[in-house]
Order: C-alpha cells, then structure tokens, then sequence
C-alpha cells in the first residue's frame, strides 16, 4: 500500500470514529424522557432544572418594578388564546377550589361575586413574556394570601391552575404565589377584563414570566406533588422565574 493511500485510509478512519463518538453523544443527549415531560430530553430538563434552583434562591423576596398607572382604558395586547376557547357567562361561571389533591378534599364554588368582596388590591406592573416583549400594565384583584387567608386553605408545596376548558394549566411553588404581589385579577387597565385577556377572573403573578399568569381561571388546588404545567410539557423552564 501506498504512503499516500494509507494516509488517506487513516484519515477517513479518524474521520468515522470521529463521527460515530459525536454520533452516540447527541443521541445520549437528546433521547427522549417520560412522564410529566412527555418526550422532552431528560439532560435538557436537567438544564432547566439547574437554571430553576439558581432562580429559587431566594425566590419571592423581590419585588417586581411598580410602574406608573398606564392610561385608565388602555386595550392591552394579546398573545395567544390557549386555555379561551370558552366565552364564559360571568353570571354562571364559578371558581373551583380543592384544599388538595385528595378524593376527599375540601370543594369550594365561588362566584365572581364572592371573590370582588375580598379585600381588593391594585397596582401597576411591566408585563414580560417569555418571548421577549413586555408592557406596562394595571391590575385589580384579591391577593392570593388574601384570598386563602379568606376560605381557609392551608399551604402545600405547589398550587395548580387551570383554564374552564382545561387546555392551559399551570403549577406554580407555593412561595412565588404566597408573593405579595401574585393576584387573582378580575380587571386590567381599570376595566373588567375582556374575554382575550382571561375574563372572568386570571393569575397575575410579576416575578413569573407571562406563561405562568394563567388566563380564565376554572379550577385551583393545592398539592404536595408538583402537578402538570402546559409549557413544562413543551420543553420550557418549569420555574419560569424573574
């Protein structure tokens, strides 16, 4: 055999090994995981995971930057309409709560009517989305503290919400919705809130990003288990923090 030609086949064999080594690394980090995460690769979560612990400490002792009251009757925007597919009437809409997670757990249906009775609490935020946008924005509502201050509801670790047609759902750490700024918000912009910004009632919550600030609220319980989250599921940091 050649110089040249033996050259040449160590050179393609170098190559292939090579090749085959970076091969067998992206299908190690890539291959596909399970359970809450569906098939989102379990060394990427690992990733986000990481990035959670770094945000969660300390997690609620920042304060999101109050702003200026933005004009009264301002339409603010709209991204996306998960978790909206129902045109909800406020007359007959309730509010489902469950103490836990349990078969037996304490059943509450509220009614808007019930919830603009408890103590209200206003004040002007920005607004960030994960996509890169934000807004200033105004918020009136119940204090979450208030509002399990008011029925009752002990804590767990995690609180989960979810939409009335239950496509959106979230879940959230219990010290982030214990913030004293995290709202059940009923009106934006010193108006009640309209059907594309999650009329009757939905989460505000300024230390998250917008993908935790559910719209149309249905449903709310408390759990010891971290329950599902919508974009967790789609790959997103789970924490999803400021």
């Amino acid at each position: 055999m050649s110089e040249g030609r033996r050259r040449t086949l160590l050179s393609f064999s170098v190559f292939a090994l090579g090749a085959g080594i970076l091969f067998a690394a992206w299908c190690w980090w890539t291959a596909p995981g399970g359970g809450e995460e569906g098939d989102i690769p379990p060394r990427l979560r690992q990733v986000l995971e990481w990035n959670s612990r770094l945000w969660a400490s300390p997690p609620s002792h920042r304060l999101s930057v109050l702003k200026p009251e933005p004009p009264a009757g301002k339409i603010p925007r709209t991204n996306g309409d998960l978790g909206l597919k129902n045109v909800v009437d406020v007359n007959l809409w309730r509010l489902e709560v469950y103490s836990d997670d349990s078969a037996d757990a304490r059943h509450l249906q509220l009614s808007l009517a019930e919830l603009r009775a408890l103590p209200r609490t206003t004040f002007s935020t920005e607004f960030r989305c994960v996509e890169g946008w934000s807004e200033d924005m105004s918020f009136a509502g119940i204090k979450f503290t208030d509002f399990m201050k008011a029925y009752g509801l002990q804590s767990k670790k995690y609180v989960a919400l979810v939409s009335v047609d239950g496509e959106y759902y979230v879940s959230i750490d219990m010290e982030s919705m214990e913030h004293e700024q995290t709202l059940l918000a009923y009106e934006m912009n010193g108006k009640p809130l309209l059907h594309q910004n999650g009329a009757p009632l939905r989460l505000v919550i300024p230390i998250k990003y917008g993908i935790k600030n559910l719209k149309q609220i249905g449903k709310i319980y408390f759990s010891d288990t971290r329950p599902p989250d919508y974009w967790a599921e789609q790959g997103y940091d789970w924490f999803a923090g400021l």
